[in-house]
């Protein structure tokens, strides 16, 4: 597979049925260091969902409610965002929450020293621990200002890059948990998008899962609605409603009068607390 995105704007420029909303405590065994807090219910959303680089406008999203899509990525922060989100306000969130979206906080942190392309804030050895940190602190703060409450997830981005590359799997690997226990510091959930040939990857199999993320979003663009038929990992690893699916990408799609390009998601996770 090719690199997706640091965000959907770069990859444009660079690189080129219903749902039902499910309260549970499921995910929390995946994640090692939350078993001292008492954390709030999960909120869980299964079935489609879409992601696309800016949120789309409230008329959009009022046109888009059909029932074929129920929850929508949108990207909360992140110095390697790259697309602005003039439409995403707490004001935004609350709206569309209304409505009867679900929707799903994506943030876009600090990439690979070893990854292909550019990016504003890379991950080094010796910055690794510090930016994941300062990283996860940010993604509380920005979800909390736009109304995600604690308990929320919080999917980090991660790239593809060389994960033969030790140190750099190494660095990316102390970033990934230095985050985590950032957003759980804080009490909100880890998750994590990456791509079954590298980044996620290098978290389903790595040997220490301490601190790794207790969901996973992976990127595996097979045409296929599924988070269990084409998982190639364990069988037991990231159940009970603890994986998602980007299978379609680049889908320019007509709903409701309103035209959108956005990847496909099969959803079977945590979304964000709201209202």
């Amino acid at each position: 597979m090719s690199d997706h995105r640091q965000s959907r704007k770069r990859r444009y420029i660079t690189w080129g049925v219903a749902g039902v909303a499910v309260v549970a405590g499921a995910g929390v065994a995946a994640q090692t260091s939350m078993a001292a807090t008492t954390w709030p219910a999960q909120k869980t959303f299964t079935g489609r969902a879409f992601d696309t680089c800016a949120a789309p406008s409230l008329t959009a999203m009022k046109a888009w409610h059909t029932g074929f899509y129920g929850a929508a990525a949108v990207y909360i922060g992140g110095k390697n965002r790259g697309c602005s989100q003039p439409n995403l306000t707490a004001s935004w969130v609350k709206s569309v929450s209304t409505l009867g979206w679900k929707l799903i906080p994506l943030y876009v942190g600090a990439q690979p020293s070893c990854q292909t392309g550019s990016s504003p804030e890379k991950i080094t050895a010796a910055t690794a621990a510090s930016l994941g940190a300062a990283d996860g602190a940010d993604a509380v703060a920005k979800a909390s200002a736009l109304g995600m409450k604690a308990g929320s997830p919080v999917y980090l981005d991660m790239e593809s890059y060389d994960i033969t590359n030790k140190a750099c799997n190494d660095a990316v690997l102390t970033y990934v948990r230095s985050f985590d226990k950032a957003l759980r510091a804080k009490t909100y959930r880890s998750g994590y998008y990456g791509f079954t040939s590298s980044s996620a990857k290098a978290v389903a199999t790595a040997t220490d899962k301490t601190d790794l993320p207790g969901n996973l979003w992976y990127a595996l663009w097979d045409k296929t609605n599924t988070t269990t038929g084409d998982w190639p990992w364990g069988a037991t690893q990231f159940t009970d409603h603890s994986r998602a699916h980007q299978y379609m990408v680049n889908s320019k799609e007509t709903i409701g009068g309103v035209t959108i390009t956005v990847d496909r998601d099969a959803w079977d996770a945590p979304v964000a607390i709201t209202g």
